[in-house]
């Protein structure tokens, strides 16, 4: 498999010079991860600061005191990148990390009309991408591809849900795409996210599956949406096509949460707005030539972000250490791969960029899960090392 390559160019948003950017470095010479800011070029050490990325965002201006707090050059964002990738890392210098740690990973799904429709399609297709293409013209006839002006929840949205019971083309997954509540289900535990360069897994009894690209909210455990990040939420579409019973299988695997490459904090110059107004491109390539690419914007959001993060955490459900929460894939792939009408699956050795101007570029290749760096530095591992350093 080719090496992949990671540039400061490729990698920061379009105004990196203006953005508040929180990052996570491995530094081999305290056997540890350091929490990191970009200036001039220069990734800067201010785990002294802030021990975590948890404790920075759960300041009250999370960007002011990243811009405010002194640190320690670690290396140029240039080097560190190119020393990211497991295949070629030099273990004795730093590697880019996840820019999360003690949030827990959760994820909405079903927000989008288009990928609402797959799911419906995975679901009927019962894990068999060869019958989706008819199901998929079959469930067009019925209900149009284009929901995005349905509110959720709204009298229209439950008359649609009334017409498609009569004719018994419900689903579990419009109910949750036009019905009040949201789907909202633990991606991936606090610690286990995978950052930009890294391997991302697919687990190998997988024969149907895709990238998932998303716009992921950091919030705080107060409830703030305090900044934003790029998420691959890879899916197995097999997996959760014969039974929803079976998500935590199709999507809590070893590097199967990708997340990246920074946190932008919110500032008078980024905000929610800019996010709900975000375009998100996908690029698929494959080893074996094969291209995809697409685009959507998070306007064509069924759901908007703060009703989400506001149905994640609230005094229902509480996360002391904030959670990360994607929003759910804009578009799923459905261009043919190998055969006519067989849709679109994963190979090992694509290289997967999403990325947005404001955000920048959450570059990984995928590979099976057992192939993928283990995850062996938890939660105790973390407040160990912190400790031995002085920093708790």
């Amino acid at each position: 498999m080719p090496s992949l390559t990671l540039t400061p160019d490729q990698t920061l948003p379009k105004d990196a010079a203006d953005a508040a950017l929180l990052g996570r470095v491995w530094r081999p010479d305290v056997a540890g991860p350091a929490i990191v800011t970009l200036r001039d070029g220069m990734l800067i050490d201010v785990t002294r600061t802030f021990p975590t990325s948890r404790d920075l965002c759960e300041t009250p201006d999370a960007a002011a005191a990243l811009r405010a707090a002194p640190g320690e050059p670690l290396g140029s964002l240039a080097d560190i990148l190119t020393n990211t990738p497991a295949d070629g890392r030099d273990a004795e210098k730093p590697w880019l990390l996840s820019p999360l740690d003690l949030q827990v990973v959760k994820a909405a799904g079903v927000t989008f009309a288009v990928s609402m429709l797959e799911r419906v399609i995975e679901e009927k297709a019962r894990g068999n991408p060869a019958a989706a293409v008819t199901i998929r013209e079959e469930i067009g006839k019925l209900i149009g591809d284009d929901l995005s002006k349905l509110k959720p929840g709204s009298p229209e949205a439950m008359h649609l849900k009334e017409v498609l019971i009569g004719q018994g083309a419900w689903s579990q997954y419009l109910e949750v795409g036009i019905g009040p509540d949201a789907e909202i289900f633990t991606k991936a535990a606090p610690m286990s996210s995978v950052g930009t360069g890294f391997d991302a897994g697919l687990h190998p009894s997988s024969t149907w599956n895709n990238p998932e690209p998303e716009i992921v909210l950091v919030v705080a455990s107060d409830g703030r949406i305090v900044g934003a990040t790029l998420g691959n939420d890879v899916n197995l579409r097999d997996v959760e096509g014969r039974s929803a019973l079976l998500l935590g299988k199709a999507k809590d695997n070893n590097a199967a949460a990708a997340v990246g490459p920074f946190i932008r904090l919110f500032d008078a110059g980024f905000t929610l707005d800019h996010v709900r107004n975000t375009t998100v491109t996908l690029t698929v390539e494959g080893e074996d030539g094969f291209t995809l690419e697409g685009s959507s914007s998070i306007a064509k959001i069924s759901r908007d972000p703060a009703d989400l993060a506001s149905q994640m955490i609230g005094p229902h459900h509480q996360y002391p250490d904030g959670a990360a929460l994607y929003l759910g894939t804009m578009f799923a792939p459905i261009k043919d791969r190998d055969t006519v009408g067989g849709g679109f699956t994963h190979k090992y050795g694509d290289i997967v960029t999403i990325a947005a101007p404001e955000l920048g570029a959450l570059v990984n290749r995928m590979k099976r899960t057992d192939e993928c760096e283990p995850w062996t530095f938890g939660t105790s591992h973390l407040m160990r090392s912190l400790a031995k350093r002085g920093l708790l």
